[in-house]
């Protein structure tokens, strides 16, 4: 791990450094708390709760909020360059900083008028400030360093899992799809070819790299694709209304799962019916969340298959790794239709 943190370094991407955005505000609230906390320690060492030194208390935490906030100022400005370097060049790099800005700090507020001295400046001083900062300094990019090797491996272990649930569900359309071009094969050979060639975009589409990101219009190429090759089997019993809100092509969605729906709905719907029924599939955007809604009528003495639960459980695992509680699907079974919906956000979280 370290030598990904490493490479990651050396490859010149700041968003992979170890130390985060000192720039944001959590990250400077949270400076300001321990700061805070370590100069209430030093105060209490110093003097009795009776006789608690407010004075102290006040020199010490202006002398230390201005030396922390002075060093993460600069190693925000500095941390694009910063990335570009080995993690060890870096931490000292970092080091340093902190050890400049303490003993101009140190200089400069010792000139500064009463309530506000630092007091007279000796050798012995400047490096009890110098040690003090680069101990803290250490401890603080040690913590920073650890917490990127624990996302890193949490990134890893989610895409690790979001690959096996994606691997999953493909076979599954896949061999649907082949089931659907074999009943094509004798009776109408012109009408299956066509089907073998939407097979192969299929096919394309699916091998596609899994770091590519992909939006609305790519799931509805994928389900039109799946749709003309089950319309040449079902014919006209299976109808398709689309309810695409204005905009909404352009809008992030994960890989393959608006497809295993509409598959889901002709399936255990619409080929259940000798009269066949119209596959209504939906798309909004609300303020907060992307909507994606396939509903299909249902036969009233059919009995509900397991393979419909397995796709919905899949999909509901794959919302839970990309989006967390914030990605969910909603089933609302009915008497004669059967309705699934997608929520998630429009931006993953970080």
């Amino acid at each position: 791990m370290q030598g990904a943190v490493q490479r990651a370094g050396e490859a010149g991407e700041p968003g992979e450094f170890f130390i985060p955005d000192l720039c944001a505000s959590r990250s400077v609230l949270l400076m300001v708390l321990l700061a805070q906390l370590l100069v209430i320690v030093h105060v209490l060492a110093r003097s009795s709760l009776p006789e608690f030194n407010w004075q102290l208390l006040a020199t010490g935490s202006f002398t230390v909020h201005w030396i922390v906030l002075l060093s993460a100022a600069l190693l925000c400005l500095l941390r694009a360059p910063l990335a570009r370097l080995s993690l060890p060049l870096a931490t000292l790099c970092c080091l340093l900083v902190v050890a400049l800005v303490t003993v101009v700090s140190t200089f400069g507020l010792s000139r500064l008028p009463e309530p506000f001295a630092a007091g007279e400046v000796t050798g012995a001083h400047i490096q009890r400030n110098v040690l003090v900062a680069l101990v803290v300094a250490a401890v603080l990019l040690r913590y920073f360093y650890l917490q990127q090797q624990l996302r890193q491996r949490e990134k890893l272990e989610l895409q690790s899992r979001l690959d096996s649930l994606r691997d999953r569900i493909r076979p599954h359309f896949l061999f649907n799809t082949l089931n659907s071009i074999a009943s094509l094969i004798m009776s109408r050979p012109e009408a299956a070819e066509k089907a073998v060639e939407d097979l192969s975009e299929l096919f394309r589409l699916s091998l596609q790299d899994e770091q590519r990101s992909t939006t609305v219009a790519d799931e509805l190429h994928v389900c039109e694709l799946y749709l003309r090759i089950e319309k040449l089997r079902l014919g006209e019993r299976l109808r398709v209304d689309w309810q695409l809100e204005e905009g909404v092509r352009e809008l992030p969605m994960p890989s393959l799962v608006l497809q295993p729906l509409v598959e889901n709905a002709i399936y255990h719907g619409v080929s259940t019916l000798p009269e066949g029924g119209t596959v209504r599939i939906a798309i909004e955007l609300t303020p907060a969340e992307l909507v994606a809604s396939v509903e299909n009528p249902v036969s009233t003495q059919s009995v509900p298959s397991g393979g419909h639960n397995i796709a919905l459980a899949n999909i509901r695992d794959r919302l839970e790794v990309i989006f967390g509680p914030a990605g969910r699907i909603d089933v609302s079974p009915g008497d004669e239709g059967f309705r699934v919906q997608v929520r998630y956000p429009l931006e993953a979280p970080a």
